[in-house]
């Protein structure tokens, strides 16, 4: 019987006849990877999945000069490309397989889609998920019935936990990439694109983590599209197929990062490694900073909030664009998927940014003295200060924690650093700089001695617009110390100042009366117990 049958028809009225008629006549036997032609378009998929669109993200296509695509499998039941293979694994089992009940070990997005089919199927499942797996997805995979053990702190150490049940208790284990069937179910990802885009892409962007998408789609587009570029896209701190092409072989990672906890794979899979080097290529890496501005990217024009491993491949279109300056061209990006913790948005939010390179951070020192928070300020101009963090550490020069927006492409803080270096000021870039951008920040200065006058802390809010904190800093003037100074752009109307004011006993009321002449709402917080523990004064 010819492959075509099991294929929807509207997917196969849209197939080339030339592809359908190599199809039906491949042997089954054949390891090339056009072989995967015939298990792609047989592949049992669409009893659980939906042919996700293919959308124009308009404002990012605007901004690059390029035609951006994005393939949307967030919008799959389980929010993740990932069932497809799941249940065309789950469908190719016998009986006597699904009798003894499945095993697998995911991140979240394969447990989800086996969790799923099985569920279908009336067959049992056990997943064994990392400790690190995000809630959302424990909690999902438990939601669909399927049994839950948490077991290591990656992949790797799940995947051998998950083996040993197996010999144990004689289940079966469904691989979440290097399975020949798991590959051809993500492989339909591929053929939907062909059908709704059409005309052939100039380059098609694909997530890495063991293979399986990158491998399914590539045996599928390279065959009908030869002429499109496909480029895979793995975390920096997780690039076990960056590592394998570079060897010539498969390879396995020291160690892992975590924050594309869907792409945390310490080795490509050996089927997966097999076709990608036949169909790929290129592959390229981006940064966590670089996955967090894809998914603002993402949210910006789908309204819809991509998890880290799922705006892995967008990040690198980016990133591609940036490198190799195309314009004009049809780029498309697997939005691969969507589940994450919500409270992962304040630290996505945080590094968004930079990740874009339109945020600098910096190390400013400046002199211990009244009216020098105003003269630095000053030399920054009218500039948008994203971050300001300072407590007093020395009665001779101060060190400053400073955030600020820059414009894309190096040479606008290189001007910042030089302008602060031609006035006198010592600056560092610590832009890069992880320890910085993740401890730093909140462990500024110390304690403020009560020999330099009597501090007294003040909230205070104000419009955020370009030149507000300047204003506050000038309304200050330089009659008193500044001991303490924290804000932080949260992307909201108003913008909050912590600041410290040491000033002699009694001069209280004069303090109050230059902060109501500057205009801004403010609250005396000398008696707030967290100042009182953290901050106050030491003699």
């Amino acid at each position: 019987m010819c492959l075509g049958a099991s294929v929807p028809r509207t997917h196969r009225a849209a197939l080339p006849s030339l592809l359908l008629y190599h199809a039906c006549t491949l042997n089954a036997g054949d390891r090339m990877p056009q072989s995967y032609i015939k298990r792609i378009l047989d592949a049992k998929v669409y009893d659980v999945a939906r042919e996700t669109p293919v959308d124009e993200a308009r404002l990012l296509s605007a901004r690059l000069d390029n035609r951006v695509w994005l393939k949307r499998e967030d919008l799959q039941p389980v929010f993740s490309f990932k069932l497809r293979g799941a249940h065309n694994k789950m469908y190719r089992l016998s009986q006597a397989q699904r009798d003894r009940g499945v095993v697998a070990a995911s991140a979240g997005n394969h447990a989800q889609g086996l969790a799923m089919a099985a569920q279908r199927m009336g067959v049992k499942a056990v997943i064994v998920m990392p400790r690190t797996t995000p809630t959302i997805k424990v909690d999902a995979v438990r939601s669909r019935g399927a049994k839950v053990v948490l077991h290591g702190d990656a992949f790797d150490e799940a995947f051998a936990h998950a083996q040993q049940l197996v010999a144990e208790h004689g289940m079966t284990f469904v691989h979440p990439f290097d399975d020949p069937d798991i590959i051809a179910g993500q492989g339909t990802v591929g053929m939907e694109i062909v059908r709704q885009h059409q005309a052939p892409l100039d380059a098609l962007f694909v997530p890495v983590g063991g293979g399986g998408l990158l491998a399914g789609v590539a045996a599928y587009v390279r065959y009908v599209w030869p002429k499109t570029r496909i480029i895979g896209v793995e975390p920096e701190d997780a690039a076990c197929l960056k590592l394998a092409l570079e060897k010539g072989r498969r390879a396995r990672l020291k160690e892992v990062g975590l924050f594309a906890d869907g792409c945390a794979v310490a080795q490509v899979g050996k089927e997966t490694f097999r076709i990608i080097r036949e169909t790929v290529d290129e592959v390229i890496t981006a940064s966590s900073d670089e996955m967090c501005a894809a998914i603002k990217d993402i949210f910006e024009d789908t309204r819809g909030i991509a998890e880290p491993a799922g705006a892995l491949a967008l990040a690198g279109l980016k990133k591609y664009v940036e490198e190799r300056g195309v314009k004009g061209q049809d780029l498309l990006a697997i939005l691969s998927g969507a589940n994450t913790n919500f409270d992962r948005l304040r630290y996505i939010s945080e590094r968004t940014e930079i990740g874009e390179h339109r945020e600098a951070i910096i190390s400013v020192t400046i002199p211990e003295r009244p009216g020098s928070f105003r003269a630095f300020c000053s030399a920054l101009g009218k500039r948008n200060i994203t971050e300001f963090n300072y407590r007093y550490a020395s009665a001779r020069s101060a060190r400053v924690f400073v955030g600020l927006s820059v414009t894309p492409g190096g040479d606008d803080l290189a001007a910042v650093l030089a302008k602060l270096a031609a006035e006198g000021y010592e600056a560092q870039d610590l832009t890069d700089n992880e320890m910085a951008k993740l401890h730093i920040r909140y462990m500024v200065g110390g304690r403020a001695p009560v020999a330099m006058g009597r501090e007294t802390i003040y909230r205070v809010e104000f419009p955020e617009r370009p030149g507000a904190l300047l204003r506050f800093l000038s309304g200050l003037g330089q009659r008193w110390n500044i001991s303490t100074f924290h804000y932080r752009n949260h992307g909201a109307a108003y913008g909050r100042i912590l600041v410290g004011i040491q000033a002699p006993k009694g001069e209280e009321r004069e303090i109050h009366k230059t902060l109501d002449a500057i205009g801004y709402p403010f609250w005396d917080e000398s008696e707030n117990p967290a100042y009182q523990l953290y901050l106050g004064q030491v003699d």
